[in-house]
């Protein structure tokens, strides 16, 4: 029985878009199908890894009959993927299989009753809801997420901190060595209430990753022990990290000594020059700051050595210093502005970050011994 008949691209967008979190190997084997789901002229599309679940839906028509039905995410994609742009597509279910035809292309896939996919359920809580737009929200992410921890044993690290208070609503994360903080003040709603949560680490890079850069809105519903977002056709269902984020206000220091303005653009291709030359485990670089002068000089277990110096406008105390290249490199990529002021008191006290003008974002680093 013919389930739909449209345009390879009314398949493959959606597709795309819920297929990201799908793991590739699973104890339930199940987890690695997308359920598709007909009705009427409206197919739906959802996956889960029963922590996160994306759902999407598209118009489509052609079918004479509707219906449900899992089938492998990965291989799905791959043979849409793979057809002709302007290909017509069939999809069909014919015993426990469904078939993909395309001109004279013909596949057919295992299937897994659409009964027995995981659902995730919402919470039965009345949700807090805020509005902003999905350019807004994504460079909220963009700024924060790289400081996430990946595998700490620290779980609550291993996730961003999303906290309403004060009219703003606020992003922090950080993995034990360095803490990204970004705030946006949310205009005409109720927020009186002080609120935090925590978003796994997954949860986030798949926002960052659909979420657009555009003035549309996206529509956050905060429960309990879950998250909802809503944009475009998308809907995202995540469950929370359970447990206490660390007081960041404590992290970034309440005073500073010295503050000097560095060219970003410049900084950047210094770091990433003399970068070339550290180790992929110890990835330090000692930034050498005296009135005038910036050098950054990297060296290796090879005795090979790299510098670099820029002239810039300073006339404070003198410093040398060892920071992990990445970390900076990870900041300044992620800024856009054309100044970063470094602010710091000595060598062996974290250096505070900042953007001229901007109090919406600070970068909090530890110094390393080199």
């Amino acid at each position: 029985m013919i389930l739909v008949k449209t345009q390879r691209d009314s398949l493959l967008v959606p597709l795309q878009s819920v297929s990201g979190i799908v793991e590739k190997r699973h104890t339930l084997p199940i987890l690695s199908n997308v359920l598709l789901e007909k009705r009427g002229d409206k197919l739906t599309f959802l996956a889960t890894d029963i922590e996160i679940q994306v759902t999407t839906s598209a118009e489509v028509g052609g079918g004479d009959v509707d219906g449900a039905v899992t089938v492998s995410a990965r291989k799905l994609l791959d043979i849409l993927r793979s057809l002709p742009e302007s290909s017509e597509v069939t999809l069909s279910i014919e015993d426990k299989r469904l078939q993909i035809k395309a001109s004279k292309s013909r596949f057919n896939l295992l299937t897994l009753p659409a009964e027995d996919f995981p659902r995730m359920a919402v919470a039965e809580t009345e949700p807090r809801r805020i509005e902003l737009s999905q350019k807004q929200f994504r460079h909220l992410l963009g700024q924060t997420q790289f400081s996430m921890a990946t595998q700490d044993v620290r779980y609550y690290l291993n996730g961003l901190l999303l906290l309403l208070e004060g009219g703003e609503l606020r992003a922090v994360a950080t993995d034990g060595h360095r803490l990204a903080y970004a705030s946006l003040t949310l205009n005409e709603q109720d927020l009186s209430t002080r609120q935090e949560l925590i978003l796994p680490r997954k949860t986030v890079l798949e926002l960052n990753r659909l979420l657009a850069d555009s003035e549309d809105p996206v529509q956050i519903d905060m429960m309990a022990n879950q998250i909802r977002f809503q944009f475009g056709n998308i809907v995202l269902l995540s469950k929370l990290i359970d447990g206490k984020f660390p007081d960041y206000e404590r992290v970034v220091p309440a005073s500073l000594r010295n503050l000097v303005a560095l060219n970003r653009v410049a900084l950047l291709q210094s770091l990433n020059r003399v970068a070339i030359l550290t180790s992929e485990k110890f990835r330090g670089v000692r930034l050498i700051l005296t009135p005038g002068s910036l050098k950054i000089v990297a060296a290796n277990q090879e005795q090979e050595e790299a510098q670099e110096e820029i002239e810039i406008d300073y006339s404070g105390e003198a410093i040398d210093v060892g920071f992990n290249v990445g970390y900076l490199l990870d900041m300044f990529n992620n800024a856009s502005s054309e100044l970063v002021e470094w602010g710091f008191n000595d060598a062996g006290s974290s250096a505070l970050l900042t953007l001229p003008g901007n109090e919406h974002f600070k970068y909090v680093v530890m110094p390393m011994r080199i």
